[in-house]
């Protein structure tokens, strides 16, 4: 049934661009784009970061969009594709800016009452010193960038300083949150629906790059070992979350449970990683889907938001 929905369907798949995450775009391009042509569909690989990409489009009739961060996940291919009326995977021109900004998305969260840790925007003005005072651990982040680019925590004034100076080769603001203590959980989106949520358990002291992408030590427990009214408090918290940013049809919330049981909202991403490493296909395997299930999906939900009347 999902070959048949995407029999004679002509792919584009963005993979690669010239964001910080162009490796692992490449990686989750090239597992959707080989589950498409194993069922049989055309698939043309573009990566935007070659010059006159676009011109590969003409014959196209859907892009599945896998680039990460700034530049692919951020609105701007999003409104070319629309200019182009060329149909395309997963969030628009609004829910994907929002997103991809992860100040402005927390700010708009804590504006409708949803939990998410407080924070605050860093500069070179900032009181290294006081920041530590009144609010001990912090996780300083750039709020462009995903994957845990760029990210460190910091528990005195010179570590805060100095992770504000590492963050600061990434462009954007730089956000520092508050750490929370306790598990952390992702929960997939896929159309009106949450997949089984997954618990982490990073390797490393926290869920960076390496922990999400080279450790083959992180534990990811799915089911989450929750019960079945704390799972299903969760999806609906990371259903109203993702959809509070007008995102739509595919994505991944990401959440952690404090000590007191608190959720609390970290960050929504619209173009989550495919690869052998990600969690949206683990997530997807938990719901009796295969990948191709998955991607026809997300094929049919992006047709109607294109099109809807």
């Amino acid at each position: 049934m999902s070959s048949a929905l995407l029999s004679g369907v002509r792919f584009a798949v963005l993979m690669g661009g010239a964001a910080a995450e162009r490796e692992i775009s490449l990686q989750s391009g090239e597992n959707v784009a080989s589950v498409l042509e194993a069922a049989g569909c055309p698939v043309t690989r573009i990566d935007p970061a070659v010059e006159q990409w676009a011109d590969q489009l003409s014959d196209i009739d859907f892009v599945f969009n896998l680039l990460h961060g700034p530049g692919g996940e951020d609105g701007v291919l999003q409104g070319l594709f629309d200019v182009m009326n060329l149909p395309y995977s997963g969030s628009g021109v609004l829910g994907s800016a929002l997103t991809m900004d992860k100040a402005r998305t927390k700010q708009l969260w804590s504006g409708m009452g949803l939990p998410t840790p407080d924070f605050t925007l860093l500069t070179a003005d900032t009181d290294w010193s006081d920041l530590i005072e009144r609010h001990g651990t912090l996780f300083v982040k750039p709020a462009l960038e995903g994957s845990s680019i760029g990210m460190s925590k910091a528990s005195t004034p010179e570590q805060l300083e100095a992770a504000w100076k590492r963050a600061r080769a990434y462009k954007g603001g730089i956000i520092a949150e508050c750490f929370v203590a306790g598990e952390e959980y992702t929960v997939s989106i896929l159309g009106d629906r949450a997949l089984p949520a997954i618990r982490i358990e990073p390797a490393s002291e926290f869920y960076d790059f390496d922990a999400k992408y080279v450790s083959d030590n992180t534990g990811f427990f799915c089911p989450s070992g929750l019960t079945a009214s704390d799972e299903a408090e969760l999806s609906a918290l990371a259903l109203r979350a993702f959809y509070a940013v007008d995102a739509a049809v595919w994505g991944r919330v990401d959440v952690m449970r404090d000590i007191s049981g608190a959720w609390q909202l970290l960050e929504v991403n619209t173009i989550p990683g495919m690869t052998s490493h990600s969690l949206v296909p683990m997530a997807a395997r938990a719901d009796s889907m295969t990948l191709i299930d998955f991607l026809s999906e997300i094929y049919r939900l992006s047709m109607e938001a294109r099109y809807a009347s």
